[in-house]
């Protein structure tokens, strides 16, 4: 194939040259976090969250649905209750409540200080309903603002114009831990920060932020404390994973789906009380739970793919596809699904009634943010960033927002809709063994900003495939990479059933992984994409 011309055979030094020059610099440490001081309205808000616990006023905490949002509020709850203050925490349903801080929410707030965790930053309602109220409402949020602020006693986002902290893409769990790094000051306590760092990882991997500079440190720092904290949940998640050095893929793959699919299927108090159980019996029965959820999670997930790929319009830039009965907690997933098989951003809506929810994933450089706030007239309401969003419409609007979005993006640069992976090379299937995996291993953690080195395999010779799984589901390829090697590779090929072409060939690109299995360590290859 031409496309593949350009591609080298690389040895493991050059592979170790090339993933240098992704980092400009040695990482930072801990030390090296930019101050919380630098956000806008942080110190601010800090004092004003003292000024209410000296007063002995009633707190309440707004979060989110999503890893992010529940970690958030894990991290709230868990420093809370080491000052020790009450703290009412309050995670919306989904599907009753909608999104963060809202008037629905709202009717069942009593309370003298309203502080929201990723989310709030398009909480125009709220804001004016807590005025009424006397409620002080504090917001920390990490999502691109729009031109209207809520008007608020403080809003804390490092994304603002005004705000000053130097490294803007942070999660929602960080925005809120710098926070109550403040408050830690603000009331001369010695709580130390480092023991929420097991949550903060996670919710950095889950939120899909990039893995460089300060994000890259936490996530380090954070899966090591992860593998040594007392914290029950920490426990059951390295049991479950049972593995001496965790990565971030275990995690983003294992950990997050799991912790994602309570506020996707029911509701997110149940990861909410698995974060803060305080002994390891209640966790356990949390995370079990979280478990069963989650296998229920794929399979209304793979009904609803199924369904919506037979709905694509293939002509179009920007999918935009909507159903009556798909369940509102998956089309987030499904979205990625259709990017994943059509390379295009794609938006899945839920329709009840009148009224269509959904929620959008993007690809390569667009702004999958931008063009929804584009038509953003024809929306109830949206939110999010760069690669991913959420939004609302009448349902007799769907067919024209779908004509106009696309019309927004016929003006893109193609190039942007190219995704970001990157093939590295080629490489020798002898020079596929631990020493090539150690290499990778130092610029662990991967993720967004800093992908796993990615190979390719280019007309090699298939010798087998073998259905693997349970279910069947997926394969095991065994390969000839070269007619001169003697060498055969195992590569595994995940939710997909590989049939045997006519040529015999396979072009692909995989990954090079650590596999733990009852103590024993091997060398895993995974088909990222057949070509």
């Amino acid at each position: 194939m031409s496309r593949f011309s350009d591609i080298t055979l690389l040895d493991k030094e050059r592979v170790h040259e090339i993933l240098s020059k992704r980092f400009e610099s040695i990482d930072k440490k801990l030390s090296h976090i930019p101050s919380p001081t630098l956000l806008h309205d942080g110190e601010r808000a800090a004092k004003k969250i003292a000024d209410a616990i000296r007063e002995g006023k009633k707190i309440t905490l707004v979060g989110d649905y999503d890893v992010d949002g529940v970690s958030s509020t894990a991290i709230m709850v868990e420093f809370f209750r080491q000052i020790p203050y009450p703290l009412e925490a309050i995670i919306p349903n989904r599907f009753h409540d909608g999104y963060g801080v809202n008037p629905t929410v709202l009717e069942r707030i009593d309370a003298d200080v309203v502080i929201t965790v990723d989310n709030g930053i398009t909480a125009i309602e709220a804001a004016k309903i807590c005025k009424e109220r006397g409620i002080e409402l504090i917001i920390t949020d990490h999502h691109t603002p729009s031109e209207i602020l809520p008007d608020v006693a403080c809003i804390i986002d490092p994304k603002l114009e005004v705000c000053a902290y130097p490294f803007k893409e942070i999660c929602g769990a960080q925005v809120a831990w710098l926070l109550l790094g403040l408050l830690k000051k603000e009331l001369a306590l010695s709580i130390d920060m480092k023991q929420f760092l097991d949550i903060l990882a996670i919710a950095i991997i889950a939120d899909i932020m990039p893995l460089i500079d300060i994000n890259r440190t936490l996530v380090k720092e954070g899966l090591k404390i992860l593998m040594h904290s007392p914290r029950p949940a920490s426990i059951i998640i390295r049991d479950f994973l049972n593995k001496k050095i965790l990565t971030s893929e275990d995690i983003a793959f294992q950990i997050a789906p799991r912790i994602n699919s309570a506020g996707r299927l029911e509701d997110a108090s149940i990861a909410l009380n698995f974060f803060t159980s305080q002994d390891i019996h209640t966790a356990y029965e949390h995370f079990e739970l979280l478990g069963q959820l989650n296998e229920l999670r794929k399979e209304t997930e793979a009904q609803a793919t199924k369904e919506a790929m037979k709905c694509v319009n293939e002509s179009d830039t920007i999918i935009v596809v909507a159903q009556e009965h798909w369940h509102e907690g998956v089309v987030g997933i499904v979205a990625s699904r259709l990017v994943d098989a059509f390379g295009k951003p794609a938006i899945v809506l839920s329709i009840n009634g009148d009224e269509a929810k959904g929620s959008a994933r993007s690809i390569g450089d667009v702004s999958i943010y931008k063009l929804i706030k584009a038509n953003e007239h024809l929306l109830t309401k949206f939110g999010g960033h760069k690669m991913a969003a959420g939004l609302g419409l009448k349902t007799e609007l769907i067919e024209s927002f779908r004509e106009a979005i696309n019309q927004s993006a016929s003006t893109i640069d193609p190039k942007d809709f190219i995704p970001k992976e990157k093939v590295l090379g080629m490489i020798s299937s002898d020079a596929i063994d631990f020493e090539l995996l150690d290499i990778l291993e130092r610029f662990e953690p991967y993720g967004e900003a800093n992908p796993r080195p990615s190979f390719l395999i280019h007309n090699a010779q298939i010798l087998n495939i073998a259905p693997l799984g349970k279910d069947k589901a997926h394969c095991k390829i065994t390969i000839r990479q070269f007619e001169h090697e003697q060498k055969t590779l195992e590569l595994i090929l995940f939710r997909q059933l590989l049939e045997m072409p006519a040529d015999q060939k396979i072009t692909c690109s995989y990954t090079v992984n650590k596999n733990e299995f009852n103590s024993r360590v091997s060398i895993q290859l995974l088909v990222n994409k057949v070509y």
